[in-house]
């Protein structure tokens, strides 16, 4: 996806900053920069040779469908079903479903009552793919990105990787710290964002990429930097490289949600978000490797969340966490996979209290994340049963996985906000109460 809405400046800016082992640029882009271009109108472009997703149901078996359910148990069945819930009205849901979850789904006679091909879903829900997507960033833009930031910030930032994918990419982090760098010990009270566990949801890399440059644009501000001084903050905006590199390959997009392994059946892909070691493959989770929703052989087999395991279990000071996913406007904590609350009450009130905050400023209806339907398998469950860590899953804004460049103004910067507020209580997440 090359940056089609851009100045000569920040033309030379990711020359010099494209990752093939990669030369820094010591060019500053600031966030305002970003911001502005992702919001100038684009220039003309000469449209893809097909408006249609490359990969529709013939090809790879997926339909978009509507099924009869009334409430969450209907729904958590649908998911163990392979049932890709995206969209929950109040008798029926809708998602993406291959072909063998529509043979399953008639022989257990729910009722389907609207089926697309996914090149006939695209065609209903985008109307400006993918070149009006251009602002979005793709594995390499991202890379570059972080790369400057930590090279134009020495004294607070670093980058690294926390590990190799399934293909081999690196999965950066971007480290603010005044005192620490890279992989080094820190005391501090710790702060993690993660973006793009799925990856079709691109908007959920912008928010934590577009985060990072704003806190360091916003250094000097004296809220910003006594943040800087007492926290250890870490930003993963891509977790995902090469499901993204994957979904936007061949100009169209593929709804491709998962990572990129190679299953036993020879499908591809295992969804990060089920494979967690927190009642993995219980309720609301697929066994079948095909399914969109497929937890894997074991958890914690995909390179990509042992990465996250080990990150996490390194470092006993994180505090807060929040992972970034799209859509639905909604914020949601613990426990996904279990309809019982956590055990501890204290913490409850935490995660109630803190989300509800987060809620006022972003417009998002915070609640328990297994009131929709049970997943187990969940980052977020895990982070917190394992880690002791408030960990909230954030269901971006849109209607869609590829809502266009417009929404990235107004998403990423309500979400800022909520960010940092999550800063002022890491330090002691007890003191919200």
């Amino acid at each position: 996806m090359k940056k089609l809405l851009i100045s000569a400046a920040l033309i030379n800016f990711i020359a010099l900053n494209t990752f093939a082992g990669g030369t820094e640029s010591p060019a500053n882009i600031s966030f305002d920069q970003l911001l502005s271009h992702i919001s100038a109108a684009p220039v003309a472009v000469p449209e893809p040779a097909s408006d249609k997703v490359s990969t529709p149901a013939g090809a790879d078996g997926r339909y978009w469908i509507t099924v009869k359910a009334a409430d969450k148990q209907t729904r958590t069945r649908l998911l163990e079903a392979g049932l890709d819930i995206v969209e929950i009205d109040k008798d029926s849901v809708s998602g993406f479903a291959g072909a063998y979850t529509m043979d399953l789904l008639s022989s257990k006679a729910y009722a389907v009552t609207s089926r697309l091909t996914l090149a006939e879903y695209a065609a209903s829900v985008n109307k400006d793919f993918p070149a009006g997507d251009a602002a979005y960033h793709n594995f390499q833009e991202t890379t570059g990105l972080l790369k400057q930031m930590a090279s134009a910030n020495p004294e607070i930032a670093s980058l690294f990787s926390i590990g190799k994918t399934t293909e081999g990419r690196d999965i950066w982090c971007l480290r603010i710290n005044s005192g620490a760098k890279g992989t080094a010990a820190s005391a501090k009270p710790g702060a993690l964002y993660i973006g793009n566990h799925h990856a079709r949801e691109h908007l959920s890399n912008e928010v934590p990429l577009l985060f990072a440059a704003w806190l360091l644009e916003h250094k000097g501000d004296a809220d910003i930097k006594n943040y800087i001084a007492k926290l250890d903050i870490y930003i993963i905006p891509m977790l995902n490289p090469d499901g993204v590199e994957y979904d936007i390959k061949s100009g169209n997009y593929r709804y491709h949600r998962k990572n990129m392994s190679t299953n036993s059946d020879g499908s591809r892909g295992v969804d990060l978000n089920r494979n967690y070691d927190s009642w993995w493959c219980e309720a609301g989770a697929s066994s079948y490797p095909g399914s969109d929703t497929y937890c894997g052989p074991k958890a914690f087999s995909e390179p990509e969340s042992q990465a996250v395991k080990k990150f996490i279990e390194a470092r006993k000071n994180l505090k807060t966490h929040i992972s970034y996913h799209t859509y639905g406007s909604e914020i949601l904590y613990p426990w996904g996979g279990s309809d019982s609350d956590i055990p501890n009450l204290k913490d409850k009130q935490v995660f109630e209290k803190v989300g509800a905050e987060m809620g006022k400023i972003t417009g998002y209806y915070s609640h328990k994340s297994s009131e929709m339907y049970v997943a187990t398998g969940d980052s977020c469950d895990w982070a917190y049963a394992a880690g002791g860590i408030f960990a909230y899953t954030f269901e971006l804004d849109g209607r869609g996985f590829y809502p266009g460049a417009a929404i990235i103004n107004s998403t990423v910067t309500k979400n800022i906000k909520a960010a940092v507020y999550l800063f002022s209580v890491t330090d002691n997440p007890y003191k919200a109460i």
